[in-house]
């Protein structure tokens, strides 16, 4: 009894009494897990930086949008899980939320095994596709490839904690991250100091990091109550749990890997720069994530009560939510954005200790990183419309407002400038313009599906 307690304490009931406290509880756990997650990237970038070589620290920093182009559809499909489990939450279907747990698990398996495979033949291709300079080019395929051989354990966390997220827990997917983070610095340490393993040493310490992952987590599910538990004998593909998982999943998915075939092209234009604006555009991006992860842990938190409260019909409670997640995503991400460009001397510090790498980071912070709060007007706005189940809206627009927009001003106006801090301007603006076009989006779709209430409805 005392245990069957313990488990249900970590489940949040999203239907009823106050929203404003709730969703801080939910999303402040989430954003120190994603985080954590980048952490791992960050101390491999922290420790070859201060290390080993300026160019160790290129060919681990700048793989981060190769690393997204690849995963993303499969992060966007367990947006969908979480969406449906939380549906059905709602409606409090518990032979539908036993399908799309065992559903999501075949799901975890075969995209980790696809991407494993995807990342070890086409690293270096992509890397020489990005005009990656000669002296870091050797040195970014070896992390890529050996990163990538952890890329099942990823998928089993990212679906397993989609899971737990739909039913409101997000502090034990944070105790998992905060153990593996451990090892993994420490191991980092280990391996490139005393070792001198350099980027391989980082890889290496990368997937141990996501191998435990993937073991806490799976232990979590298999020890969940009903009907969230999670049977090990019993993996199967439930088709139309699956169809809906797809139908919300594919054009979130889709969005991020056409986001990161945009940022593939802003960094290959950085590329041309040498490997100084590499390193310090490196180093600024891992700031720019943590701002990130609080955008996304709002945003998460609109999905999942959205979806839960939808699914129960309250309407009312569906706007508030998204009012409240806006307001605290803009506040929150605001204020660490300050922070950061306020002591980006000190945080620049923690990666790179050679003046030219610093000057490109500063220039990266102080005209991205300080306006990323602004990025919060579509993140929510099209994680609230997919909590609805309308995912097809903000991913064409975010595609035309921020990604072929990017293209094009790096085909036009940077080519005409050339000048790094032109290219950075292009961040900014994209988001403006995206952001009012995926607003005002919501507004006009919201009216029909609050008409329609039915999940059979979802488009």
């Amino acid at each position: 009894m005392r245990q069957n307690k313990s488990r249900s304490s970590v489940r949040m009931d999203m239907l009823h009494g106050g929203l404003l406290g709730k969703m801080l509880v939910f999303a402040l756990p989430l954003a120190a897990s994603s985080i954590l997650q980048q952490l791992f990237n960050s101390v491999d970038v922290a420790v070859v930086g201060n290390f080993a070589s300026s160019q160790a620290l290129a060919a681990v920093g700048s793989n981060s949008s190769v690393i997204s182009l690849m995963i993303n559809l499969f992060v966007g499909i367990s947006v969908g899980a979480n969406v449906v489990i939380g549906n059905y939450i709602g409606q409090k279907d518990e032979k539908g939320i036993r399908n799309a747990v065992r559903t999501v698990s075949v799901i975890a398996i075969s995209s980790g095994l696809l991407l494993l495979v995807l990342g070890l033949v086409i690293s270096r291709p992509v890397l020489e596709m990005m005009d990656t300079p000669e002296d870091v080019i050797d040195l970014a395929t070896l992390y890529l490839r050996i990163y990538f051989l952890g890329m099942p354990f990823m998928m089993i966390y990212n679906f397993g904690a989609a899971i737990l997220r739909s039913m409101g827990d997000t502090k034990r997917p944070l105790y998992s991250l905060a153990f593996a983070g451990i090892v993994n610095t420490g191991l980092n340490l280990l391996l490139v100091i005393i070792f001198e393993m350099s980027v391989a040493g980082v890889a290496i310490a990368t997937v141990v990091a996501n191998i435990i992952n993937a073991a806490v987590i799976l232990y979590f599910l298999v020890h969940e109550e009903e009907p969230f538990r999670l049977e090990l004998r019993d993996f199967s593909v439930s088709r139309p749990e699956l169809r809906k998982m797809l139908q919300i999943g594919i054009p979130a998915g889709v969005q991020g890997m056409v986001f990161s075939f945009a940022n593939v092209f802003i960094q290959a234009a950085i590329n041309r720069f040498g490997s100084d604006a590499v390193a310090g555009s490196a180093a600024a991006l891992n700031y720019e994530f943590y701002c990130y992860f609080v955008i996304s842990a709002f945003s998460q938190a609109a999905v999942t009560f959205t979806s839960q409260n939808y699914g129960a019909g309250q309407i009312g409670r569906c706007k508030k939510i998204f009012r409240q997640s806006m307001l605290l995503s803009v506040v929150c991400c605001g204020a660490l954005n300050v922070l950061l460009v306020w002591q980006k001397e000190l945080f620049i510090s923690f990666f790179t200790s050679s003046p030219e790498v610093a000057h490109y980071a500063a220039i990266r912070m102080r005209y991205v990183l300080l306006f990323q709060f602004v990025a919060s007007s579509y993140e929510v706005s099209g994680a609230t419309l997919r909590g609805l189940g309308y995912s097809m809206t903000p991913t064409i627009l975010t595609i035309f407002g921020t990604c072929i927009l990017r293209l094009l001003w790096v085909y036009t106006v940077n080519q005409r400038y050339n000048s790094f801090d032109v290219l950075m301007y292009v961040y900014p603006i994209s988001w403006v313009i995206t952001g009012a076009a995926v607003w005002f989006a919501y507004y006009m779709i919201r009216k029909k599906a609050f008409v329609l209430r039915s999940p059979a409805e979802w488009s």
